[in-house]
């Protein structure tokens, strides 16, 4: 549903950046045929209002991709055909300026929010608002809730950053005020009372089909948020990426210089945040029924569905108890995207890595490098999958496999036979980035399989998250497991069909294995203990390609080991029984070209690896030498331009914001470490 016109977003480049201009930024008064002041004045415009940013602030899929199933590419977990420049010294650099819309650091979609809190509060209060007072409530909590979620992604990318909770007028004094960073955590405090608003005013599941934001929703991310900045501050501590911190930039500006964490000192601010995690988890998970997993791929119409599969590309989601929230699609009212055609082939060029399927366990709860753990190898696709925890027997697709089971004629863009992986085209809508690919999101049903008219739902929020952020807040904390997390973890590992006995496994686990595909075995550049090590990997097989992973590498701090050495992105073990695959029909010659000075190249050497590494094929590739890592890169840098608008006679330390620790205030310049 689009928001009505009564508000023109605006598209600030930074909060100061709207001083290049009166009107386009924070500052512009909203305009519509209806005058502001009688507007947001009855529940339906309430409602109207917070429809309008559900898509623009909320993750859900987007057409001719992968949709949230590929977020995760670019980590340890997916990779895309094409390497990512964070990953290659020297090529992130700094941007002089880019459009609004593009500009990470920009406040369009707050300001929205605060547009609506700051009209709608003062109404409400004098009951100047007609409806449903519960519904009235509901509405606002939305927004609340929509401001946290926008705050959260703004502050993941930059740490510090300026809380503005009111519209703002065209004047250089307070629009100056209001640019300055706050310390990050302060940030995440914002953003939990935001959160904390939204669970006091909201219900549970108001419209039943849990397609609107409700007060489970609101405690999980919660947790989430909390979660976040306990183990950031923890994994970071000592560094110039914390308030007060060695060579904290924060600390250089007046407005910074004197700041004292709430709570005393920084670990206390990390056994606050760690706390408020585990409390704002268990009522999630205490109510959390997990959805049935059979353990078994359905292959015929006959026999019995996996409810567990069939939850991440059911077309209506309100069934399932594990769903707190979801995004509805449909193809009558154009709301559609591409997800299941790219299932139907190899993820839309979002390979899922050797690191991650190794990573998973074996039925009997052992890694596949411990001795009697019944590992077949993975000379095929087919061995991989056998004996293992099932969330990699059910996702990970195999030759030879059915992909349809409904057929429908209009569904022209199906694939009913899995085929050998397609590694050799450069073509990422049918392509499969490293061989391997997941059936995550796919549908048995042809019909689904229009190209960019798939009609599946798509998750927002799965309770199954509570139970592990419970778990790894409770280990943080306080070094051991509670009955509670104890519990939770148990019943993950059941519904995954794996032996329920996490001690088995910690005790099999041998940490140097694990570190050779797993960049959560790492925190600061050094192997974590065993059991918080097994908590991380359950959480990386329970969300697979579910857009977290990537956020919990920068929270651990899970990449400095790729400063001084490189990691090799891989997928199947192409040179063993599968290079077989890849013969011309008639004359039984290989397909694969290698070599890396031989131009006509299409697969990396058998001298780097049996495995296939895709950014490894040929010497004029940047990323050949494998993937590196620069502190910087744990936070985006500020655009140059909020520097040059803020500052006269170029003297940057003059201007009331500051760049991200060991970023340059230089434009087109790499990280200085």
């Amino acid at each position: 549903m689009k928001q009505i016109n009564i508000l023109k977003h605006v598209a600030g480049v930074a909060l100061l950046g709207l001083l290049c201009s009166c009107n386009d930024f924070l500052d512009e008064t909203p305009m519509s045929t209806i005058s502001p002041e009688n507007y947001l004045t009855e529940e339906s415009q309430l409602a109207s209002y917070a429809n309008g940013l559900y898509t623009d602030i909320l993750p859900s899929h987007g057409n001719w991709n992968y949709g949230t199933f590929g977020t995760d590419q670019h980590t340890d977990n997916q990779a895309y055909m094409n390497y990512d420049n964070k990953y290659i010294p020297g090529q992130w650099k700094t941007i002089q300026s880019q459009k609004a819309d593009d500009d990470p650091y920009r406040f369009k979609f707050i300001y929205s929010c605060n547009y609506f809190l700051e009209n709608v509060m003062p109404r409400y209060s004098q009951k100047q608002i007609s409806g449903s007072d519960a519904n009235i409530r509901h509405y606002i909590g939305e927004i609340y809730f929509l401001r946290a979620y926008e705050y959260f992604k703004r502050y993941q990318m930059f740490g510090d950053f300026p809380i503005v909770r009111n519209t703002l007028p065209d004047q250089m004094e307070p629009l100056t005020a209001a640019s300055k960073r706050s310390p990050r955590n302060e940030v995440a405090r914002f953003i939990i009372s935001d959160l904390d608003s939204a669970i006091v005013l909201m219900e549970s599941n108001p419209d039943k089909a849990k397609t609107r934001i409700n007060k489970e929703s609101a405690l999980l991310l919660k947790s989430r948020v909390a979660l976040f900045e306990g183990t950031w501050l923890k994994y970071f501590k000592n560094t110039a990426f914390v308030p007060n911190g060695p060579g904290w930039p924060g600390k250089e500006k007046d407005y910074n210089a004197n700041y004292q964490y709430p709570t005393g000192d920084i670990d206390s601010e990390i056994n606050y945040f760690l706390t408020l995690a585990m409390e704002a988890s268990q009522p999630v998970a205490d109510a959390t029924v997990l959805v049935e997993n059979t353990g078994l791929v359905q292959q015929a119409a006959t026999e019995p569905a996996n409810p567990y599969m069939d939850m991440f590309s059911a077309v209506d989601m309100s069934s399932y108890s594990e769903v707190l929230m979801w995004r509805p699609y449909s193809k009558g009212l154009g709301q559609v995207h591409c997800v299941v055609v790219g299932a139907q082939f190899g993820d839309y060029g979002v390979g899922v890595t050797r690191g991650m399927v190794d990573g998973f366990l074996m039925a009997n709860g052992l890694p596949i490098y411990a001795a009697g753990s019944g590992y077949k190898g993975d000379e095929t696709i087919a061995d991989v999958r056998k004996e293992r925890d099932s969330r990699l027997t059910i996702f990970l697709k195999e030759p030879g496999q059915k992909n349809i089971l409904i057929e429908a004629v209009e569904g022209d863009h199906a694939v009913p036979v899995e085929p050998v992986p397609n590694i050799l085209t450069g073509d990422a809508a049918k392509g499969y980035a490293t061989g391997y690919a997941l059936r995550k999101g796919g549908s048995f049903d042809q019909a689904q399989c229009v190209n960019g008219e798939n009609y599946t739902g798509s998750i927002t929020f799965r309770a199954s998250e509570a139970l592990l952020n419970y778990m790894e807040a409770c280990y943080e904390k306080n070094g051991n497991l509670d009955a509670k997390a104890q519990g939770y973890w148990r019943a993950l590992r059941e519904r995954a069909h794996v032996d329920p006995d996490y001690n088995k496994t910690i005790a099999a686990t041998v940490m140097s294995e694990e570190a050779k595909n797993d960049w959560g075995a790492y925190s600061a550049g050094q192997l974590i203990d065993p059991t918080l090590y097994n908590i991380r990997r359950e959480r990386r097989c329970e969300l697979m390609a579910e857009a977290l992973r990537y956020m919990d590498l920068c929270r651990w701090r899970s990449m400095d080991q790729m400063i001084a050495t490189p990691y090799h992105i891989e997928g199947i073990k192409i040179w063993g029984e599968m290079q077989n695959w890849y013969k011309d029909e008639t004359t039984g010659a290989s397909l694969l070209v290698y070599g890396m000075d031989n131009p006509k190249a299409n697969i990396s050497s058998p001298d780097l690896s049996k495995y296939y590494r895709p950014y490894e094929k040929t010497s004029n590739s940047i990323a050949k030498d494998g993937y590196r890592w620069a502190m910087a890169h744990y936070l985006k840098p500020l655009n140059i331009q909020h520097f040059d608008i803020t500052t006269s006679g170029g003297d940057v330390s003059a201007s009331p914001i500051y760049q991200n620790p060991y970023w340059p205030t230089v434009a087109n310049q790499g990280a200085l470490q």
